[in-house]
C-alpha cells in the first residue's frame, strides 16, 4: 500500500468510527460531569418481622430468617436478640458466618433494657445488662443496637399501654424530671463500652420518656456523645409522626420503618413512606432502613412487598 492509499484508507475508517458514534445503538454520550446520580439506602429486614413473639422463638429460628432475608433481595438483617436461641460465642460466630455467606450484612441489633425506675439497684443491673448486650453486638460485627428508656410500668398491660396510645402516668411520689436524670445518668455509664467496642447505642422513640420526639431529643441532647445516636422508628409517633420524625432525623444512625399488612397487631398507621424519604435526604441519611413488619399478612408475602416500597421511597443523590 502506498502513502496515498495508506491516508484515504485511515479518513473513510475515521468517518466510518464517527458515523458509529452517532447512531441510534450508542450507549450513551460521553458524561459532562454535571448528570445526578441516584443512590438507594440499603435495605435490611428485622428477624422480628417473620417471628413478631408468635410461639416460641425456636419455631421461626434466626438462621431462617437470614436464608428468608436473602432470598428477598434484601441487604441485610437486624437481629433481635429476645429471638436469638442462645448467647453462646459458637452461636454467634455461626450466625455471623451465615450472614456473610448469605450476602447480608449484619446491620443492627434490638435490644432491651430499662432505666425508667427509682430503684438503682433496678438501674444498675439494667447498665450491666446494656453492656453485655454491647459485647454481644461486639462479637457479631453489628455496628449499632437499638437502645430504649424503659416505661413506668404503671400500665396494665401492653394492649392497655396500646389503647392509651403509648401514655402512662409516672410512678406515684416521681416526676417525669426524675425520670430523666436516672434514664440519661445510666445512658452515661454505657457509654465508655460502647466507644470501645465501636458500636454505636440508638435510642428509639420507643415508648416511657423516649414516646416524643422531645423526649428523646433531651436525652440524646444532654448526653451529647457521638456513641449516642437515634434509632428512628416511623411507626411509634402516633401523633403528627412527619413533624416528630423531622426533629430526630438530623441525628438519625438507623430507621426502623413500620409496615402493616393485614391489618397492624395493635394498631395501623397510613405510612407516606416517599414523604419520609424525602425528610431523610433532607436530612442526607445514607444508612440503613431496617423493615419491622408487624401486620397480620403472610411474613412471605409482606416482607417482600415491604422491601419494594422502601427501595422506591428511600434514595439519594451523589
Amino acid at each position: 500500500m502506498n502513502r496515498r492509499n495508506f491516508l484515504q484508507t485511515g479518513a473513510a475508517t475515521a468517518a466510518g468510527a464517527a458515523l458509529l458514534g452517532c447512531s441510534p445503538k450508542d450507549p450513551s454520550p460521553a458524561p459532562t460531569g454535571t448528570e445526578k446520580k441516584i443512590r438507594h439506602n440499603p435495605i435490611g429486614v428485622s428477624t422480628y418481622s417473620f417471628w413478631q413473639f408468635n410461639g416460641p422463638p425456636e419455631n421461626t429460628p434466626i438462621e431462617m430468617c437470614i436464608d428468608q432475608a436473602a432470598a428477598m433481595g434484601y441487604d441485610g438483617i437486624e437481629l433481635l436478640l429476645m429471638q436469638m436461641t442462645s448467647e453462646e460465642n459458637s452461636y454467634l460466630q455461626n450466625l455471623k458466618k451465615r450472614a456473610f455467606h448469605s450476602g447480608l450484612d449484619l446491620m443492627g441489633f434490638s435490644t432491651h433494657q430499662g432505666y425508667l425506675n427509682p430503684d438503682k439497684a433496678f438501674r444498675d443491673e439494667n447498665i450491666e445488662l446494656t453492656i453485655h448486650q454491647i459485647e454481644l453486638a461486639y462479637k457479631l460485627g453489628i455496628p449499632t443496637m437499638r437502645l430504649n428508656t424503659g416505661r413506668w410500668g404503671t400500665s396494665e398491660s401492653f394492649d392497655h399501654l396500646m389503647e392509651n396510645k403509648g401514655i402512662e402516668p409516672a410512678l406515684e411520689g416521681y416526676t417525669e424530671e426524675d425520670g430523666f436524670k436516672w434514664v440519661i445518668d445510666s445512658i452515661e455509664k454505657c457509654l465508655p463500652k460502647a466507644e470501645e467496642c465501636g458500636v454505636v447505642l440508638g435510642l428509639e422513640n420507643h415508648w416511657g420518656l423516649g414516646r416524643t420526639a422531645e423526649g428523646v431529643r433531651r436525652i440524646v441532647d444532654e448526653i451529647n456523645s457521638p456513641w449516642l445516636r437515634i434509632t428512628l422508628d416511623t411507626g411509634n409517633f402516633l401523633e403528627d409522626p412527619y413533624d416528630q420524625l423531622e426533629k430526630l432525623a438530623p441525628d438519625t444512625f438507623l430507621v426502623q420503618a413500620k409496615t402493616y399488612y393485614g391489618g397492624g397487631k395493635w394498631y395501623t398507621l397510613d405510612l407516606d413512606y416517599p414523604r419520609i424519604g424525602e425528610i431523610m435526604r433532607r436530612n442526607h441519611y445514607k444508612g440503613y432502613i431496617s423493615v419491622e413488619f408487624e401486620g397480620n399478612a403472610d411474613p412471605q408475602v409482606a416482607v417482600p412487598e415491604s422491601l419494594e416500597v422502601m427501595r422506591n421511597a428511600f434514595y439519594y443523590e451523589i
